[in-house]
């Protein structure tokens, strides 16, 4: 495959750095800077959240490789280029050693020997290759310990099988060039591994290569290789769908460089992100994140989704269907399913008993419910089909029959989570860390508590199936959800906003006390638009004080509360996502000074990260620290975070499409550091439009004559109705 195109830029060093993923679709590699897979660390190939590759080193002549550099070719595909360590009493090295792998439905990879000494060269060339079959959760915790016997066949070809009960996984090793076969000592953890040995002799300025393929089975059943056996990788099916996303992804150019490669990578992020219902297999979904959450969350899912409407609504639409195929029918403690309920997470290993509620599905999220149903509205406003959003409004109808009979559980007319079990999560907002939901002093809240946002989010749900029920020609319903959406803002105005200081309240403990802290919530409930406009005004002063907004985004935590703590998951950090969602709503209520400030904050960040954002980054303060300081554990590549920038680009364009009413609005106000700014390629209903933008003005073009532009101050007040 060629690597004229390169996913990381270009080549970095190898070994020292850390550990190196790959992924594609729910197929993910962890490994060291030289491509070893290294026995008791947390690497491996997992497919479905099982690790089917615990180790895989390679040695010639009985040591390991040095490395030179890594290229990462796609998100898929890496080489990593070592040499062999040069032979007593030699300074260089003669021998240069080329992995160049590809991950998808299993792992294929192409082991190059270049001479380029003046004679031939002997090389005893072995790699060892173990498979545990543990847990993604064994492993993310450094637990993973042997499941039971692994059984090991050498011929015809090398297999690892395990199984207890009716759940059998198993993994089958193909190399060219007939290697040696030889069983290893079992690890002193029992584990029992191969070893392939090829005796290789490389003449003088030449090259030898073996390909090896290691292919996942699943209850008897093999994973679809994502490669032919001898065809080339630019033919793969990962290679042709990942062009063909490029293709039709937005293009963004602006006279800030940095801008365009944001967005360029940020989509190719998400590309890489995208997996399939395994019920529908041509149905597209967003993973929550790499490396250890390569599966379907309900809100970062519909979040994500939503955030990705211009560049492809089919993945809404996904997102939708599937978290409807998958709602809460019943009522189950230890999973928190209820009827109705949009689920928080999937899982799918071996050990799915240690996840969340202690099964494959867990259903404690408290704003997923709501969020499907705004996402449903959205989706119809940018195009979606009447047909399409007919199949999917029961479910919109069983989630808001959720909110009112399971999520509001004491009748006052918000909606409180408080979990089940001591097996689920504690909080079950989008902060979902233990100490996430504190009062100013730092205290931690009682549940059930009712968070600002999710009444925000309910507000939105209501005013979107309102909506829905008008175009059916349903005027009463219509009514009726416009009245109750009426109904919570006023009550939520009277309850949630904190007298003196003009803030919304992060939520309202079990005893229905204010929790008064200052966090970024309250900008999500900017972008519903629950808030009155003097309440608004208030709330964008806070957000933008020094000690919510650190010059590199919106803090999650006002730095004069007490559990404030910048390096914190949660309580202080700086979640990209998060400021895109708040500078959408800035927006929404007139606030564009302010929203360009957090927009370019979240950009010089995006910058200092090498043009790639991070799940979240720490809130130290700009005026302390010239670059943004990471949070260590952040995941890369991950889904809301990867697509925050169209949200922040979309919060500038002004753009909200109503294809049923006929019209798209747009009112571009862009700092004029980023001018000139064109934008080709977003897709609405089915059209492709290109917006461009200089400092004399502004064009939309692509509409199609059943939709009209509306732009200017009618653009404001369609944003604020």
């Amino acid at each position: 495959m060629t690597d004229a195109w390169a996913y990381e830029g270009g080549p970095q060093m190898a070994r020292g750095e850390p550990s190196v993923t790959l992924l594609e679709g729910s197929t993910f590699c962890l490994s060291d800077g030289g491509g070893d897979v290294r026995p008791g660390a947390e690497q491996g190939l997992f497919v479905s959240d099982t690790r089917f590759v615990s180790r895989l080193e390679l040695t010639l002549d009985g040591q390991s490789p040095e490395p030179l550099a890594l290229r990462r070719l796609a998100p898929y595909g890496a080489a990593f280029v070592t040499r062999r360590v040069p032979r007593p009493g030699r300074a260089d090295s003669t021998l240069l050693v080329v992995r160049r792998r590809f991950v998808g439905g299993g792992l294929v990879e192409e082991l190059t020997l270049r001479n380029l000494g003046g004679e031939a060269a002997g090389v005893t060339v072995s790699l060892v290759v173990e498979a545990d079959f543990a847990g993604l959760f064994e492993v993310k915790e450094g637990r993973a310990v042997p499941r039971g016997p692994v059984e090991t066949a050498t011929s015809p070809a090398l297999r690892f099988s395990y199984g207890h009960d009716q759940e059998r996984r198993g993994l089958v090793v193909e190399a060219d060039g007939e290697p040696a076969v030889f069983s290893e000592p079992p690890s002193p953890a029992g584990l029992a591994a191969a070893r392939l040995v090829w005796e290789v002799a490389v003449p003088s300025h030449s090259e030898w290569t073996t390909r090896l393929r290691l292919v996942p089975s699943i209850d008897g059943e093999e994973v679809v290789p994502r490669y032919e056996p001898g065809a080339p990788v630019e033919a793969s099916l990962p290679a042709t769908e990942l062009a063909a996303w490029r293709r039709a992804a937005p293009h963004v150019s602006s006279r800030d460089g940095a801008l365009g490669a944001l967005l360029t990578r940020s989509i190719e992020d998400v590309g890489s992100l995208r997996i399939l219902d395994p019920a529908s297999p041509r149905r597209a979904v967003v993973a929550a994140g790499a490396p250890w959450f390569m599966t379907l969350f309900g809100r970062d899912s519909l979040l994500t989704s939503w955030m990705l409407l211009p560049l492809d609504p089919s993945l809404a639409l996904g997102t939708l269907h599937t978290l409807g195929r998958l709602q809460g029918e019943k009522v189950d403690p230890l999973s928190e399913e209820e009827p109705g309920r949009i689920l928080h997470e999937v899982r799918g290993g071996l050990d799915a008993g240690a996840a969340l509620g202690g099964g494959s599905v867990y259903y404690g999220s408290v704003d997923a419910t709501p969020l499907f149903v705004m996402l449903l509205g959205e989706a119809r406003r940018w195009g979606a089909g009447p047909e399409e959003v007919a199949r999917l409004l029961p479910h919109a109808d069983r989630a808001l029959e959720w909110i009112e009979r399971f999520g509001d559980r004491d009748g006052d007319g918000f909606v409180e989570y408080r979990r089940a079990t001591d097996r689920g999560l504690a909080n079950q907002g989008w902060k979902d860390s233990f100490d996430a939901v504190t009062f100013a002093s730092g205290r931690l809240a009682e549940p059930p508590i009712a968070l600002a946002e999710v009444q925000a989010y309910v507000y939105g749900a209501y005013r979107a199936r309102a909506e829905l029920a008008r175009e059916e020609g349903d005027a009463s319903r219509a009514s009726d959800f416009e009245a109750r959406a009426a109904e919570l803002k006023a009550r939520f105005n009277e309850r949630f906003v904190v007298a003196g200081t003009g803030h919304v309240a992060l939520g309202l403990d079990a005893d229905k006390q204010q929790i008064d802290s200052v966090t970024s919530n309250m900008g999500h409930c900017l972008w519903t638009g629950i808030l009155e406009e003097a309440t608004a005004a208030s709330v964008a002063r806070h957000l933008l004080s020094p000690a919510m907004f650190s010059g590199y985004g919106v803090r999650t935590l006002s730095a004069t509360m007490g559990a404030y703590n910048p390096m914190s998951y949660h309580n202080g950090s700086i979640w990209p996502h998060d400021n895109a969602i708040v500078a959408r709503g800035l927006v929404r209520y007139g606030f564009v000074h302010e929203a360009h400030q957090v927009v370019e904050a979240v950009f010089a960040a995006a910058r200092a990260f090498g043009g790639r954002l991070p799940e979240l980054y720490c809130g130290f303060d700009r005026s302390e620290f010239d670059e943004p300081i990471p949070y260590p554990t952040s995941c890369y590549p991950q889904a809301w975070a990867a697509a925050a920038p169209l949200m922040l680009l979309r919060a500038l364009l002004r753009l909200d499409p109503d294809v049923p009413a006929g019209r798209v609005t747009c009112d571009p106000a862009v700092p004029h550091r980023y001018l000139p700014l064109a934008i080709e390629r977003l897709k609405v209903a089915g059209h492709t439009l290109s917006c461009r933008v200089d400092r004399h003005g502004w064009s939309l073009e692509g509409l199609p004559d059943d939709l009209e532009l509306v732009a200017g101050d009618e653009a404001t007040e369609a944003a604020l109705g």
